[in-house]
């Protein structure tokens, strides 16, 4: 089958795709689309930026998302729209946001240049994240020039663009698909499935197959690895895996659901959560990497698992033959190693609702804040009733071979006053938990005192902030 998609509103049909071919090797080198930049290849950058758009649920609007071409595979973009940076100019003329950049001084070298316009333009026309504070929107673009500051004038200058999409919502619905598309070439074979059914009879069928969400992991296997794989099922296209519910128990996401669209529901039930969304990459990363994703390739650095662990989430697996429910620190058993039996597939995660008595925090530690991978992420939810700890969930991501809950730190705190001796006892113990590596990151040393400060954190956070950390570590020597 032929993997269909709209560029500029015109209908482009590819046969024999490589399932783990590129977009933007695709743009470059076959369209001749050279505004795209590749600057990374492992979506860090930004300088590929474009923005790609789905139908909404009514089928009456495109929903655009800025996302990295360098690590998105032709097959993702069946049934989709695409603009480039080509896409926005009229008969040669610049585009008002483009002659407000060059007017402005907005580039120096002008090699991440496109991949700005491209953010930018998407908040322009009310884009996925378009909400955001703009220093948001392009955290994922990197200037290795510092023009920041001409960059941000521009895009305070122009804040709304119009856009008409009415023909390409037309062109997309006579593009959409019912039926799992498929295709194989050069002795790898790929799938895109539309429901969860039709999922759990092609991981019956194929169990080995490699399940392909957003990419932004598995993009870097091939584009930095060099992986060759074999048979790939792309999921991002089943409505099943998309739906967020919220109700007064908790909350429920499908796994395919984007952190970008999770954020808000996220937010609201923790702002610590919220907080630590918005910092998982830049807004192209969280507009591809999903929730199910995250914990399924079970990173002991992933940051969303450490804080869905502390919070008590439980994972639903589906499978041709059923589903089953596990606490989500139970997915994670080594190194590389998790919890799905042959055929299976996450479905569903659901976190509940903390409750009154419940003090959360959730903190990431990282070289660079913004679009920087955690060298430690610490969560905590604990429950004082009367001054005790009835109930304790700490979990840390970096500082083992898997997300991990801290169950020496958890027995220190619970059944114990509220109280900064009880902290100073919960943080030693901490080091019974963990016996973390050292790596370009963070020192052993430094995560195992991090990991303790952390937990002087919540305690500070607990009393209005009215004790500093710093003065918390003094207290506790230092620790």
């Amino acid at each position: 089958m032929m993997v269909r998609f709209l560029l500029d509103g015109e209908v482009v049909a590819l046969d024999a795709v490589l399932p783990t071919a590129t977009l933007l090797d695709h743009l470059r080198y076959r369209l001749r689309r050279t505004g795209t930049k590749e600057g990374c290849s492992e979506g860090d950058c930004g300088a590929c930026t474009v923005l790609v758009g789905t139908l909404d649920a009514e089928g009456s609007a495109i929903t655009w998302r800025a996302v990295n071409a360098c690590i998105l595979f032709l097959p993702m973009l069946d049934g989709k729209a695409l603009l480039t940076v080509e896409s926005l100019g009229a008969a040669g003329a610049l585009n008002p946001l483009q002659a407000c950049m060059a007017a402005n001084g907005s580039s120096q070298c002008g090699f991440c240049t496109p991949g700005f316009v491209m953010s930018l333009y998407g908040r322009c026309i009310g884009a996925k994240g378009a909400e955001l504070p703009v220093t948001d929107v392009i955290a994922g673009n990197l200037c290795r020039c510092t023009g920041y500051g001409p960059i941000l004038a521009a895009a305070q200058t122009v804040e709304r663009l119009p856009r008409d999409d009415a023909a390409m919502v037309a062109t997309l619905r006579d593009l959409a698909r019912s039926e799992t598309l498929s295709g194989e070439s050069a002795g790898q074979r790929w799938f895109v499935p539309r429901t969860a059914a039709a999922l759990a009879d092609l991981l019956a069928a194929w169990p080995e197959a490699r399940i392909v969400a957003g990419a932004t992991d598995v993009g870097l296997w091939v584009t930095k690895g060099l992986r060759d794989l074999e048979t790939l099922i792309f999921i991002g296209d089943i409505p099943e895996l998309q739906h967020i519910d919220e109700s007064r128990e908790g909350l429920t996401l499908g796994a395919g659901v984007r952190y970008a669209d999770a954020h808000a529901a996220f937010a609201r039930l923790h702002p610590d959560l919220g907080e630590l969304v918005r910092r998982i990459g830049g807004l192209q990363v969280r507009n591809a990497a999903t929730i199910g994703g995250n914990i399924a390739n079970g990173s002991p650095i992933g940051d969303g698992p450490p804080a869905l662990i502390a919070l008590g989430a439980t994972l639903t697996l589906r499978s041709a033959g059923g589903k089953r429910t596990m606490p989500l620190e139970d997915y994670f058993l080594d190194y590389g190693r998790q919890d799905r039996r042959a055929g299976e597939f996450i479905e569903a995660i659901h976190v509940p609702r903390p409750g009154a008595n419940d003090l959360i925090h959730i903190s990431k530690l990282s070289r660079r804040f913004d679009s920087d991978i955690s060298a430690v992420c610490g969560a905590f939810a604990l429950r004082v009733e009367q001054g005790v700890v009835a109930s304790a969930r700490i979990a840390f991501g970096g500082m083992a071979a898997t997300p991990r809950r801290a169950s020496a730190c958890e027995a220190a705190l619970t059944g114990q006053p509220f109280t900064l001796a009880t902290i100073e006892r919960a943080a030693a113990a901490l080091r019974a938990d963990f016996t973390p590596v050292s790596d370009v990151r963070g020192s052993a040393a430094y995560r195992l005192d991090a990991a303790a400060n952390l937990l002087l954190r919540l305690w500070a956070k607990a009393q209005g902030e009215a004790v500093s950390v710093l003065e918390l570590e003094d207290a506790l020597g230092g620790a």
